[in-house]
């Protein structure tokens, strides 16, 4: 049999939002609680969803709010890869759709104490690095552009505006996450814009002009 693979039920499991299962599936593999799960569980039929550790939460709560932002900037990731822009710049995007999952998993987990999937220095500090590097090979800016450009870099730019919503609801979370979520996608969204302008190059920018 084919199919996505899962746990028995949804109390086998710490995790229900199933965007973020598979972070934790190898446990349950190892153990041998896996099978074939249907798509649907009818678990947030009446507004609410799970996190780690079992707490039910409303799904209009900021942090579901935050990260379904996530999730949204993941997929319209995923369109930017399948333009087939530069190979450089997917092989960041594919890096950063990974980080997006284990970002969504910090997001879920309000047990602090607990330090498996969590966003961390060393993945910020990659961030940096990346757009350090392919920031000093663009022309440098002098004045505000407008989103816009190549396929590629129009999605990109959509992206960095999703992860500056999602931004805004973590911002309303402060002293209830990893304080390192908060600084992780304030550097996201900076580099999306980099990204964004690295695959319009060749093409001319639209200047802002009031």
């Amino acid at each position: 049999m084919t199919g996505f693979l899962f746990i028995k039920s949804l109390d086998e499991m710490p995790l229900r939002n199933h965007f973020y299962r598979y972070l934790d599936i190898k446990q349950y593999i190892k153990s041998g609680c896996f099978t074939i799960m249907k798509i649907y569980t009818k678990g947030g039929d009446s507004g609410m969803t799970g996190l780690q550790g079992g707490k039910r939460v409303s799904k209009s709560s900021r942090r579901i709010a935050a990260y379904g932002s996530l999730d949204e900037a993941n997929a319209i990731i995923g369109m930017a890869i399948a333009t087939g822009t530069y190979e450089q710049i997917q092989t960041i995007l594919n890096r950063i759709q990974n980080d997006l999952f284990i970002l969504g998993a910090d997001m879920s987990n309000p047990d602090l104490t607990i330090k498996t999937n969590r966003i961390t220095t060393e993945m910020i500090t990659s961030l940096e690095h990346n757009i350090d590097e392919i920031d000093k090979t663009l022309p440098p800016l002098t004045n505000f552009i407008l989103p816009g450009g190549t396929v590629a870099g129009s999605i990109l730019h959509v992206a960095r505006a999703v992860v500056r919503r999602a931004e805004t609801h973590m911002a309303h979370m402060l002293g209830d996450m990893n304080p390192l979520c908060l600084v992780y996608v304030n550097r996201l969204s900076d580099l999306l814009f980099v990204l964004a302008r690295a695959s319009n190059v060749g093409k001319t920018e639209s200047i802002w002009r009031p």
